[in-house]
């Protein structure tokens, strides 16, 4: 017995032996385990996260840049908005125009498509 732990009596040579032989004998089925619990991780766990993750960051730098951040970092989407609005303004112009012009023309084919429908429906009574 060792005076550090003296509830635990030392081992014989061969219980020692034997003692390192069961737990080599666990290694192998550990590290199968292991690597099969690292495998999920990376290809089935790990992909969600990061998607996950980056999906997160994406919609705060989006709702900051439209402006509906409302805490401590609303006035650095404030500047960051302002500068590219400056920098790019001639852009940001052209593209909401085209934007207005493929919603108008989106909207046109809608009503054209509930006329038609409602034809249809006149004609069949």
């Amino acid at each position: 017995m060792s005076k550090e732990y003296p509830l635990y009596p030392n081992l014989t040579e061969g219980g020692e032996a034997e003692a390192q032989r069961l737990m080599d004998g666990f290694k192998p089925k550990i590290l199968a385990v292991i690597n099969e619990l690292m495998g999920d991780l990376y290809t089935d766990v790990s992909y969600h996260i990061e998607s996950d993750s980056w999906c997160n960051f994406r919609n705060e730098m989006i709702e900051g840049f439209e402006g509906y951040r409302k805490d401590v970092h609303a006035c650095d989407f404030k500047k960051l908005r302002q500068a590219i609005y400056r920098n790019h303004k001639d852009e940001i112009i052209k593209d909401l125009n085209q934007d207005l012009i493929e919603e108008n023309c989106a909207l046109k084919a809608r009503i054209e498509s509930l006329l038609e429908e409602a034809r249809r429906e006149r004609s069949y009574r």
